[in-house]
């Protein structure tokens, strides 16, 4: 998390340009704003590794920094509405925690410049910039490479446990990075001539069905994409993983 914070924060630099001496005799307060999918910090501000890493840049709280922090809590449907409160509230910058996250700020403002915190996704095949040397518009940041490392994912879960014919995939069906992770996993399975056992969920009440699923037809390994929603029910996961004896990822 402090990688992630040190790394948003030199991106940050670039975005909203360098703090001058000329700005601080000004007496310029930037105001940022956090918009995460997940839950609320313990005391409702951005993670620390961000706030600490511009503190040492020199941005110091109630001199020329001010931050608005939002957090979903798991309801991803609550992201468009806290990030037009960001942009109703005229911060000079959007720190987005997450594909979920990136994916209503960009539709709330063209204008604000958005920081990716690692979007989980291939930014450029979801529409986000244009490329990773030259992203254009307003968003820029870290992306990462979870798709492509997906397969290689199933490859290791394959090696560990070999005698798994039928591997079970759960992930989050209403996010558009999960599902590029799942179909880059369903590719492998074929060419590691496993089959897939495909259990989508798109909010919490959907993990008993994909329970009652591996029930029905135990699977012999479990693959888990990790996201806020899969993340959040993870003890239900381990839990139920652990009582039928099903190895998982």
């Amino acid at each position: 998390m402090r990688l992630i914070g040190l790394a948003v924060v030199l991106t940050f630099g670039l975005t909203i340009a360098p703090l001058t001496a000329e700005a601080q005799q000004a007496g310029k307060v930037y105001r940022v704003g956090h918009l995460a999918a997940g839950g609320r910090t313990s005391d409702g501000a951005p993670p620390g590794p961000l706030r600490e890493a511009l503190r040492e840049l020199g941005y110091l709280e109630g001199q020329n920094i001010a931050y608005e922090a939002r957090f979903a809590e798991g309801a991803v449907e609550r992201l468009p509405g806290l990030a037009a409160e960001l942009v109703g509230l005229k911060v000079n910058v959007i720190v987005a925690q997450g594909g979920a996250a990136t994916e209503a700020a960009r539709h709330a403002t063209s204008t604000i410049p958005i920081l990716m915190a690692v979007a989980a996704g291939d930014a450029v095949e979801r529409g986000w910039i244009a490329s990773l040397a030259h992203p254009g518009g307003n968003i820029t940041g870290l992306t990462d490479e979870t798709v492509q490392l997906s397969a290689k994912r199933l490859q290791l879960l394959k090696e560990a446990v070999p005698q798994a014919a039928l591997i079970a995939i759960l992930w989050n069906a209403a996010d558009p990075g999960m599902t590029l992770r799942y179909r880059e996993i369903e590719k492998a399975a074929r060419t590691l001539k496993v089959e897939v056992q495909a259990l989508g969920v798109r909010e919490p009440t959907d993990f008993a069905a994909a329970f009652s699923a591996m029930t029905r037809r135990r699977p012999g390994a479990l693959f888990l994409v990790a996201d806020v929603l899969t993340s959040m029910n993870r003890k239900r996961v381990v839990e139920f993983a652990a009582v039928q004896r099903i190895p998982a990822m």
